[in-house]
């Protein structure tokens, strides 16, 4: 008997596995996956298409993607795959489950929950907790600011340079790609200060997910500080079963890790070779790692010049990766990166506008400068530890801030595509 119910166990993981995924891969990878296979037939001259029966005609891409599928899918599967391993009992109230994986607080951009944290927030009494409500109303607050001030505001940059990436302007295609690091890094941030502090004022606690990882020294820091919800579970359910189960090396399954952390990401190979360029550096750094402390222990040199150049190394390779990140095409990125090296020209031509140029880089100098001391999830002791008179001028300061210098994209979040 046991051994029958293991198996209709097995059976009902992978049908609940299989729908999930296959949900997502229709609505996300279906016209992608047919127009590339499509593009390889051509490229083979076996285009055993007919003419008029195209992918594209089929209008794949026309299909609507249901908003936050990506994170859905993941908060579901994980639940699953917990039960089946006895991690966490199976929710008999299905209203309970349904606003665990519908919880709109994190359902369009994460963080990706687990079921062992979030079921028992929701199914517990909540207390009406006005320094929580304070606290979530700043992040909120905070997170606003650094969506409609600064990140939009770095947009306009962005949105300039990755339009024309023949220019020949070498300098504003690297303020461009720069920019679009600082803009991708603080419109993330901003929602995941949102989504926390709203649902804080509900009574709920979301785990961290941004922890400044600009600041970090390594590749394998700098995706533990970023998106660790992401993180956390493609390494709990993909490259841990692969290297323990399975017995992949290391090397194969951080390359499968990161092939399915970029196609999450887009549904187009330009993430898929961003994603694989993180791979790349992270597989060195795994690779050299006794040698370099070998070198650094005989050349002696100080720890704090070593973090340095690790900092300056991994932030400079992974801001110039998302050129790609950022790029409609290879093609486009590859033409970006060509004439980023064009320095014939040493004239920033981008909106020819000094003056907003001057408020982004002071907003990205005060932004990490608060990061850096307060981090994503301790900006409300900026406020809260003030006097009340300091306070209230701070509150009128922000509203004044939001009023002249917001500026009006009408843009979604970045991660909102995912």
């Amino acid at each position: 008997m046991p051994d029958s119910s293991n198996k209709i166990k097995k059976v009902l993981l992978y049908v609940s596995i299989c729908t999930n995924i296959g949900i997502l891969f229709v609505f996300k990878y279906l016209f992608f996956f047919t127009s590339s296979i499509e593009g390889l037939l051509k490229f083979f001259d076996l285009n055993i298409i007919e003419s008029g029966n195209t992918a594209g005609s089929y209008n794949f891409n026309q299909i609507l993607l249901p908003v936050g599928i990506s994170f859905y899918t993941f908060q579901t599967l994980s639940y699953t795959i917990d039960v089946y391993k006895g991690k966490v009992l199976p929710e008999k109230h299905f209203g309970v489950f349904a606003l665990y994986v519908s919880f709109f607080p994190q359902l369009v951009a994460g963080p990706i929950e687990r079921a062992s944290r979030l079921i028992p927030q929701l199914k517990r009494k909540i207390n009406l907790n006005i320094p929580d409500i304070k606290k979530g109303l700043i992040l909120m607050a905070w997170g606003f600011f650094l969506k409609v001030v600064v990140a939009d505001r770095l947009g306009l940059y962005v949105d300039a340079a990755f339009d024309n990436p023949d220019s020949p302007h070498a300098l504003s295609l690297v303020l461009g790609f720069i920019f679009f690091s600082f803009q991708i890094y603080y419109d993330f941030s901003a929602y995941v200060s949102i989504a926390i502090g709203a649902a804080k004022t509900l009574g709920y606690d979301l785990m961290a997910n941004f922890n400044r990882p600009i600041f970090s020294t390594s590749t394998s820091q700098f995706w533990q500080r970023w998106h660790i919800s992401l993180t956390n579970w493609l390494r709990d359910y993909i490259y841990a079963p692969l290297v323990r189960k399975y017995k992949f090396s290391r090397v194969t399954a951080v390359l499968i890790v990161f092939i399915v952390n970029g196609l999450w990401h887009g549904a187009n190979w330009t993430f898929v070779i961003w994603s694989l360029l993180n791979a790349l550096l992270l597989i060195i750094e795994i690779g050299t790692l006794k040698t370099r402390n070998k070198i650094f222990n005989f050349l002696n040199f100080p720890k704090k010049f070593v973090s340095f150049c690790g900092w300056f190394i991994v932030i400079g390779y992974l801001f110039s990766s998302l050129i790609f990140f950022r790029s409609p095409s290879i093609t486009h990125a590859l033409t970006y990166y060509k004439n980023m090296f064009n320095f014939g020209s040493l004239h920033i031509n981008i909106l020819n506008n000094y003056l907003e140029l001057f408020i982004s880089i002071t907003l990205i100098i005060i932004v990490q400068t608060i990061h850096y001391y307060k981090g994503n999830s301790k900006v409300y002791e900026l406020v809260t530890h003030r006097t009340k008179y300091v306070r209230y001028s701070m509150y009128v300061g922000y509203i004044l801030i939001i009023v002249l210098f917001a500026i009006n994209r009408q843009n979604t979040f970045i991660y909102f595509q995912f």
